[in-house]
């Protein structure tokens, strides 16, 4: 079974308790906290580990997570451990998250300029996505800023991108110009 699979079925499977106890939100949090400390290379390694014992693991994943967590969420990571699947709980918590956001109707988008942009130049942005078709009833945007586009910018929604920026622009006139479309044929 895929990696994707076996992750969402866990992350369906909280997100089904945490709604009949309503806990979506806090559990949310919790998934984001989890989510967040798999930054640490050093604890994805370990989850991963086949040499060090689940019990181990499970040892230590509670004591950095000692207090942070909700009892639902420790208790479900401590299921998914004894059941050895500790090294899916970095998706297991990127599953949940995106199933959150399908549950409540969230796109995710990311927007990318050259520059930092003004927080009312993104509020347009999001009243304009909020009015098109190509986004859901609400949008959390994540912003980011990359100078090598020069201006413009570029909007990821779910699989789909639009890019508007210069370097784009620019990549797409240079394709025009290597395509000789008026060789010669003798």
């Amino acid at each position: 079974m895929s990696v994707t699979r076996i992750a969402s079925r866990y992350a369906k499977s909280i997100l089904d308790l945490a709604k009949e106890r309503g806990e979506l939100e806090t559990v949310l949090g919790d998934m984001e906290t989890v989510q967040g400390a798999m930054d640490s290379r050093d604890l994805v390694l370990l989850l991963k580990s086949p040499v060090i014992k689940t019990d181990k693991k499970s040892q230590i994943f509670n004591m950095i997570f000692d207090g942070k967590l909700t009892k639902l969420s420790s208790e479900f990571f401590n299921i998914v451990m004894r059941k050895g699947r500790e090294k899916y709980i970095p998706n297991i918590a990127s599953e949940y998250i995106e199933a959150y956001k399908k549950l409540k109707k969230i796109s995710s988008i990311t927007l990318t300029t050259a520059e930092a942009l003004d927080p009312a130049i993104i509020e347009a942005i999001e009243k304009k996505l909020l009015a098109s078709q190509a986004t859901e009833e609400k949008v959390d945007i994540e912003s980011h800023v990359d100078p090598s586009i020069i201006g413009g910018f570029i909007i990821e929604i779910g699989d789909k991108l639009y890019d508007d920026s210069v370097k784009g622009k620019l990549d797409k006139l240079k394709k025009t110009f290597t395509k000789n479309e008026y060789d010669k044929a003798f």
